[in-house]
């Protein structure tokens, strides 16, 4: 038996698609919107100073929660205008490998957060913020400009911080990491990566 020869035209779109795989897997995710990490900063500097005012516990965390939520949008917001000016589709693998790397630890901060309210440990609450969304942010970085990666070191040495010190500290640290480090790393994006 003789094996079907493969017509040039099959094997031309097979060796095509080939290509837009490997090229996909291997490109970076270039719509991290430095900007909107500027904006996200400004909302939690607002947060901490609001935050450090409130006269209960609960009272701070549905601060921070509401700014977080707030953040969330505006970063959203930021990153789909950036994609589309620069033709970067939101839908590629890339884009998917960010999102699923950075939801991650997420989804795992907002279920330990839940514990910690319930159990009444508000002390740790700053720690694991800034570890889990550092830890995003180093995964996502990954498949990102290498600047990414560096922000997201950033957020996990300060969540390294806000444990060995006391928990009186833990806005500050919110605010640095959240805050400072969003701003002067947003702004840095923003200039060398467009908007």
């Amino acid at each position: 038996m003789r094996p079907v020869p493969v017509s040039l035209h099959g094997r031309a779109a097979e060796d095509l698609r080939f290509i837009r795989t490997a090229m996909e897997r291997s490109g970076s995710f270039t719509a991290v919107p430095g900007l909107g990490g500027v904006a996200m900063g400004v909302v939690a500097v607002a947060a901490a100073v609001v935050a450090a005012r409130q006269a209960t516990p609960e009272r701070w965390l549905a601060t921070w929660l509401i700014a977080a939520a707030f953040a969330f949008a505006l970063g959203i917001i930021a990153l789909r205008r950036k994609a589309a000016g620069a033709g970067v589709p939101l839908t590629g693998a890339s884009a998917r490998r960010f999102a699923l790397s950075l939801s991650a630890p997420l989804v795992a901060g907002a279920a330990l957060t839940a514990s910690l309210a319930q159990s009444g440990n508000w002390s740790l609450m700053p720690a694991v913020w800034l570890l889990l969304y550092g830890t995003g942010v180093v995964t996502g970085g990954v498949v990102s400009v290498r600047v990414v990666l560096v922000v997201g070191l950033c957020f996990m040495f300060l969540g390294g911080l806000a444990l060995v010190t006391p928990p009186a500290w833990g806005n500050l640290w919110l605010a640095i990491g959240f805050g400072l480090v969003q701003i002067v790393f947003g702004a840095y994006i923003a200039r060398k990566h467009g908007g």
